[in-house]
């Protein structure tokens, strides 16, 4: 992609970010500490203009590729963690199979002439992928709801379970209603013995210039057996951690967003910092940073998420996992922690 198509693909995402601050349809709870998000002028300008220094790795993010046989191989009598890059993950809980945000596409974007690109393939290939029983979505936005890889399992995921009105989205990508059950923040449900619910987070829906905030987003909570995962989506800090740790106790791990943070849109996505503290929130055993390693979407570098993160967790005495791309993660299994990014270019 050339310069000038980057520049107008990111033009076009800062004045979806900057719209998100004035829209109506569905809002975020009340917060009375949020931070505003810069002037729409001011964002356009920004991306526009600036320029990135350290945001694209030079050196090849490390990958485990996979394959259906050492899927096929783990535990069914336990739950399983797969990192396929960014906030994308395959589950298996308890020998059933589930996705969480996948995007398997080039590139986090409405187009795949230009966009925001992967730093590295995905770890294993989209119709290599077991059959799906459930497929989580946190909300419509491009890096999370990509509608090349709905339209590719469209009939292959038993169900999809997804914020209120993102149910219309997966109907013109090829999913059948009847595979599609909606929730409202606080809404459960149970599917192939999980139990689901959708959580409170602080951000914003849209696809396109028009349609800002005609969606629901949300965090997740998973409970497969005895353990319990949490899934924050997109968010910003806001106090509705403490409730849903009050709600949930004793989630065993937490899939916290740490990436694609920036001062001019504070309230959306939180800081290393705020990372910690809503996981702190939550109470819960171990700390797993998403939302980082796939995609340039902000002007921080692209190790900086991580780095600070793995400094902060050191010194707050916070189990925190972190999984190379394809690498599996089993809950209450011992499992290796290396900071894999740290030498990296």
């Amino acid at each position: 992609m050339n310069r000038l198509s980057r520049r107008l693909l990111l033009f076009t995402c800062a004045l979806a970010l900057a719209a998100c601050a004035t829209s109506a349809g569905f809002q975020n709870l009340e917060n009375p500490a949020v931070q505003p998000t810069q002037g729409a002028f001011k964002i356009w300008w920004r991306f526009l203009v600036a320029e990135k220094v350290g945001t694209v790795p030079v050196d090849p993010v490390p990958l485990r590729p996979l394959n259906r046989a050492t899927l096929d191989a783990l535990d069914v009598n336990a739950n399983h963690v797969i990192r396929l890059g960014h906030s994308s993950h395959l589950l298996k809980l308890r020998g059933k199979y589930w996705l969480i945000d996948p995007v398997f596409s080039e590139r986090a974007s409405p187009v795949q002439w230009a966009g925001p690109k992967r730093f590295h393939p995905s770890p294993i290939a989209l119709d290599e992928l077991p059959p799906i029983e459930g497929l989580i979505l946190s909300h419509d936005h491009y890096d999370h709801l990509d509608r090349a890889t709905i339209e590719a399992l469209a009939l292959k995921v038993n169900r999809y379970f997804v914020p209120t009105g993102v149910g219309a989205r997966l109907q013109t990508m090829l999913v059948p209603a009847a595979r599609i059950q909606e929730f409202g923040w606080w809404d459960s449900g149970t599917h192939a013995g999980v139990q689901l619910t959708a959580t409170p987070s602080q951000h914003f829906s849209g696809r396109t210039l028009t349609d800002r905030n005609s969606t629901l987003w949300a965090s997740w909570v998973i409970q497969s057996g005895e353990e319990r995962i949490f899934y924050s989506g997109d968010t910003g800090y806001f106090p509705g951690f403490k409730e849903i740790g009050e709600r949930f106790p004793g989630i065993d791990l937490a899939l916290m967003e740490n990436g694609a943070y920036d001062p001019y849109w504070p309230a959306v996505h939180m800081t290393p910092e705020e990372s910690i503290r809503a996981f702190q929130d939550l109470k819960a055993k171990t700390l797993y940073g998403v939302h980082n390693s796939t995609f340039d979407l902000a002007f921080h570098p692209w190790r900086e998420p991580m780095d600070r993160l793995a400094a902060l967790a050191a010194q707050n005495r916070i189990d925190l996992a972190t999984p190379v791309i394809g690498e599996v993660l089993t809950l209450g299994k011992p499992r290796s922690n290396e900071l894999w990014w740290s030498k990296l270019r």
